[in-house]
């Protein structure tokens, strides 16, 4: 039977307004082991047997934490399983995509959030929250980059689209039945807070004006390329009312995994 591996990566470290999403991990698996919810994926696979969940990252030990990511996601990567990584704020797409690209030569990332993610650095710190896309982008780490939802685009944000040939589709232009040109192997990369907060309150930086959970999981079910990894990151449980947006992350964990399962060849059921 194929399988989707899971991995919690509860790291905030370079979070530049609030901790929180550190402490996510445990609490979308809640949901997603739920008896409350269906355990099927929309696309049709009941995910109940299907993850492989490698827990969380032990960032107590000593030690580099961008190394430690890496190494550990091409410790699970090497099962042979699509990964979906649990954060943690964004700042951990980086080491985890060093990771990814070296097993997967020909990649696109599919970058959903209402943020870009991609300033060269934010208070002096490459590392920020606010910029893994910039170090991705620079490192090589895919092959294209496409970004959907965003709605807090500035200049600094527009001359790097330039720089690394970002393509960008702003909320204000965001249509229903977008469907995206992929040609190679997919990376997710789906932040909470591409939603609008009416939808999912907990996140740090809310931002007014987003895409709705069906919009979300319509962007994901539009994929035709085979999903080899996902992050699913910035859910702050501090943030969250009664328990709301760590089910809208379950949920979205459970159609990417469905989609996984979908484009790698899985026969549902």
């Amino acid at each position: 039977m194929a399988k989707v591996s899971l991995l919690g990566i509860p790291h905030d470290e370079n979070s530049s307004w609030l901790r929180g999403p550190a402490e996510a991990p445990p609490l979308i698996r809640r949901e997603l082991a739920s008896d409350a919810y269906t355990s099927w994926s929309e696309t049709g696979f009941d995910l109940t047997d299907r993850f492989v969940d490698y827990g969380d990252i032990d960032f107590t030990q000593a030690g580099d934490a961008w190394e430690r990511i890496e190494s550990e996601v091409g410790r699970v990567l090497d099962a042979g399983h699509p990964l979906i990584s649990l954060g943690g704020d964004h700042a951990i797409t980086w080491p985890v995509l060093r990771a990814v690209r070296r097993r997967h030569p020909s990649l696109t990332i599919v970058h959903i959030d209402a943020h870009p993610n991609i300033y060269h650095s934010y208070g002096d710190n490459l590392r920020s929250h606010t910029s893994p896309f910039a170090r991705i982008m620079e490192e090589r780490l895919a092959d294209r980059l496409i970004q959907i939802g965003l709605r807090t685009v500035n200049d600094h944000h527009r001359e790097q689209f330039k720089r690394f040939g970002v393509e960008v589709v702003e909320m204000q232009h965001f249509k229903e039945g977008l469907r995206l040109d992929l040609e190679t192997p997919v990376y997710i990369s789906m932040d909470i807070d591409a939603l609008d907060p009416a939808f999912a309150p907990g996140i740090s930086h809310r931002e007014p004006g987003g895409l709705t959970t069906r919009q979300v999981i319509g962007l994901i079910q539009g994929i035709d390329q085979r999903i080899v990894a996902a992050d699913v990151v910035e859910y702050n449980p501090r943030q969250d009312l009664s328990n709301i947006t760590a089910l809208v992350a379950a949920k979205l964990t459970k159609e990417i995994a469905g989609m996984m399962l979908k484009t790698n060849g899985a026969a549902p059921g």
